[in-house]
């Protein structure tokens, strides 16, 4: 499966979306703001990204407004807290084959392209 779970309005992702063509590699779009994940979505990629936290994002705004920094979250806690609160998802997460890359870091995008076939 090829899938895209990104929002829509995030320029990030917009660029990621269109330095990767996956529009135009059949790639299924989600975008978590107006169609949120589900909990067995969210389950199939920690299956294959290994945790909840490698899915997490800590620069979500609501990551310091609710003082998540200072307290020690267990993966039931990140679960619920992506499942609650879509921007705490890591965003893009693509899911290609067995293969999660989550996330709008240069290694992680650059892993992404390499996956896919893109020339830099």
């Amino acid at each position: 499966m090829k899938k895209m779970y990104h929002l829509s309005t995030c320029t990030t992702c917009q660029r990621i979306l269109a330095e990767t063509e996956a529009g135009k590699k059949g790639f299924v779009l989600q975008d978590i703001k107006t169609e949120k994940i589900t909990p067995a979505q969210l389950d199939e990629l920690k299956e294959k990204a290994g945790s909840y936290e490698a899915l997490f994002s800590r620069r979500a705004l609501k990551y310091k407004e609710l003082g998540l920094k200072d307290k020690a979250l267990t993966e039931a806690d990140y679960r619920r807290l992506i499942l609650e609160e879509y921007t705490f998802l890591k965003r893009p997460v693509v899911l290609l084959g067995k293969q999660v890359f989550a996330g709008s870091e240069k290694k992680t995008v650059d892993g992404l392209k390499a996956a896919l076939g893109v020339v830099n």
